[in-house]
C-alpha cells in the first residue's frame, strides 16, 4: 500500500521515467513471447529459436540498466530521512525500490501479453494484420505456463537490479566526505586546484574495441557456420557477433575516461568561472554519466551501421522492436542519470546563487557541459559506426 501511495504521489518526471520503464519491459516481454511463438511455429528449428531467445538478452540488459537509473533518480528513494521517520530504515529502502520497479515492469509485461494475444487472433476475430508471420504461431495453442514464465523474467530482473542500485554501501561515508568541485579562483590569483583523478578504463576500452574489430573482420573474411539472424540480415558467424559485443563493451568501458578527458579539456589553462565549473563537474561525474553515455553511443552506432548496410527494413518486426528498445533504454538511462546529477548538485547550485552567481551563469555552465559532450561523442559515434561496419 505504501508503494502504491508513493507511486501515486510522485512528480511528473518520476512518473514519466516509470512509464518509460514499463514500456521497455513491455517491449522485452513482447520479444520473449515472439521467440516462443517462433519456436511453436518452427518446432524442428531449435537452433534458430534458441538464437532468437538469446538475442533478447541485449534489450533485457538495457532494460535492467534503465531500471537501476530510474531507481537512483527517484526522489522518493533519495528522501531517506523522511523514510526513516516513517519506519523504513536503510535495510527496507531496497525493498521499496524493488516493489516499485516490479510493479512498473509487471504492468509492461501484462500489456505485452495482451498485445501479443491480440495479434495472434486468439478469439473470434482471427489473426490481426500479420497473423501469418513466423513469430506469432497463429492457429497453434499458446502454452500459458511458458508464456507467464518468460514474462516474469523482466520484472524479477528489474526488481533485483533496483534493490542493488540503492543498497547501503560500505563506502557511502567516504563518498559523502569527498570534496565538491572547487569554486573558481579570481583571475591572477594563482593556478587552479589540481584536477579530479579520473577513471583508468580508457586504455582497456580501446583495447576491447580493437579486439572486437579484429575478431569481426577476421570472422567476416572466413565464412564458416552461419548464425541465422532475425529479420533479413541473413547469416553471421559467431566471430562477427562476438566482435560487435567486444566493440560495444569497449565503448562502454572507455566512456568514463572520455567524459573525464572532456572535463579536463574544458577546464584547461586558466579558465573563467563557467569553464572551471563545467570542467570540474564533468570530471567529478565521469563515473556516473560515462557508462550510460557509452551505452547510448554503442546503441546509436550499431543501429547506424545496420541501416547503412542494408536499409531501414533490414531488421524485420521483432528486430526493429529490439533495436528500438535498446536505443530508448539507453537514452532514458542518460536522462535519468542527468536528473540524478542535477538533484545531487542542487545544494551546490543554491550555494552559488547565495554567493551572487546568476541563473544565467548556471544555465551557461550546463550548456557548456552539453556542448563539450556532443563535441566528443558525436565523432565517437561516427567512428564506432564505421568500425561496426568494418567488423561485419
Amino acid at each position: 500500500m505504501l508503494t502504491l501511495r508513493l507511486i501515486r504521489g510522485a512528480d511528473a518526471p518520476a512518473l514519466c521515467r516509470r512509464l518509460l520503464l514499463a514500456g521497455a519491459a513491455g517491449g522485452v516481454g513482447f520479444l520473449l513471447l515472439a521467440s516462443l511463438g517462433y519456436a511453436l511455429a518452427h518446432p524442428g528449428d531449435n537452433g534458430a529459436a534458441a538464437l532468437r531467445l538469446a538475442c533478447c538478452a541485449v534489450p533485457l540488459a538495457a532494460t535492467v540498466q534503465l531500471a537501476m537509473a530510474v531507481t537512483r533518480a527517484d526522489p522518493v528513494v533519495r528522501r531517506r530521512p523522511g523514510l526513516t521517520a516513517a519506519g523504513l530504515g536503510p535495510a527496507r529502502v531496497p525493498v521499496l525500490a524493488c516493489l516499485t520497479s516490479a510493479l512498473a515492469a509487471l504492468a509492461g509485461s501484462a500489456a505485452a501479453l495482451a498485445v501479443f494475444v491480440h495479434l495472434r487472433g486468439d478469439g473470434p476475430a482471427g489473426p490481426v494484420g500479420g497473423g501469418d508471420a513466423g513469430w506469432l504461431a497463429a492457429g497453434r495453442p499458446l502454452p500459458l505456463a511458458a508464456a507467464l514464465t518468460l514474462l516474469t523474467v523482466v520484472p524479477l530482473a528489474a526488481a533485483a537490479a533496483s534493490a542493488l542500485a540503492v543498497r547501503p554501501r560500505r563506502g557511502a561515508a567516504a563518498d559523502a566526505a569527498r570534496p565538491e568541485p572547487a569554486l573558481p579562483a579570481p583571475r591572477g590569483a594563482g593556478p587552479a586546484a589540481p584536477p579530479v583523478p579520473g577513471p583508468a578504463g580508457l586504455p582497456w576500452g580501446v583495447a576491447l574495441a580493437t579486439a572486437g574489430v579484429a575478431l569481426g573482420a577476421r570472422a567476416g573474411r572466413r565464412p564458416g557456420e552461419g548464425l541465422p539472424l532475425p529479420g533479413t540480415l541473413g547469416e553471421a558467424t559467431a566471430g562477427v557477433a562476438g566482435g560487435w559485443l567486444l566493440l560495444a563493451a569497449g565503448l562502454v568501458v572507455s566512456a568514463p575516461g572520455l567524459v573525464h578527458a572532456c572535463g579536463r579539456a574544458v577546464a584547461a589553462g586558466r579558465p573563467g568561472a563557467p569553464r572551471l565549473l563545467a570542467g570540474r563537474t564533468l570530471q567529478r561525474e565521469a563515473w556516473r554519466a560515462g557508462r550510460p553515455l557509452g551505452a547510448l553511443a554503442a546503441a546509436t552506432a550499431a543501429l547506424l551501421a545496420v541501416v547503412r548496410l542494408d536499409g531501414p527494413g533490414v531488421l524485420g518486426g521483432p528486430g526493429a522492436l529490439g533495436a528500438g528498445v535498446v536505443l530508448v533504454c539507453a537514452a532514458g538511462t542518460v536522462a535519468a542519470v542527468a536528473a540524478e546529477s542535477r538533484a545531487a548538485r542542487a545544494e551546490t547550485a543554491a550555494l552559488l546563487v547565495r554567493l551572487g552567481a546568476s541563473r544565467r551563469l548556471l544555465r551557461g555552465v550546463a550548456a557548456l557541459r552539453v556542448a563539450a559532450l556532443l563535441v566528443v561523442f558525436v565523432p565517437v559515434v561516427w567512428l564506432a559506426s564505421a568500425l561496426f561496419t568494418l567488423a561485419l
